[in-house]
């Protein structure tokens, strides 16, 4: 996604220090569903005999996450939010072989105090 997302503060917790929230705006979300590839899984597999990293689903989880990011700091930005607080993530399968990841959290609007 090429939005710029530096502006958009995005926390794990429920406060920002130094900063005072002066509005909730509500919550917001953004997501998304992969399948993963046969092929993929096969390999996937013959590593899981050998142990170490599946560094294609790896990547595949870590582009799931800034997808999943950016539409909920988009989400947040139109509804007039410049931070996000208590984000968490969720994951649930959707069928065989596909997933989705979740992204949500408190749309606010902050300023320094």
């Amino acid at each position: 996604m090429e939005d710029d997302n530096r502006d958009m503060m995005v926390v794990t917790t429920e406060t920002i220090p130094g900063k005072r929230i002066t509005r909730t705006v509500g919550l917001v979300r953004g997501n998304t569903i992969r399948a993963r590839h046969i092929g993929h899984d096969i390999m996937a597999g013959l590593k899981n005999m050998v142990g170490g990293e599946i560094s294609d689903y790896t990547k595949m989880i870590a582009e799931c996450r800034e997808e999943a990011l950016d539409r909920m700091v988009d989400q947040a930005r139109a509804n007039g939010a410049n931070a996000v607080v208590g984000v968490r993530f969720a994951t649930s399968e959707m069928m065989e072989h596909a997933a989705e990841l979740l992204a949500y959290g408190t749309a606010v609007v902050v300023e320094d105090q």
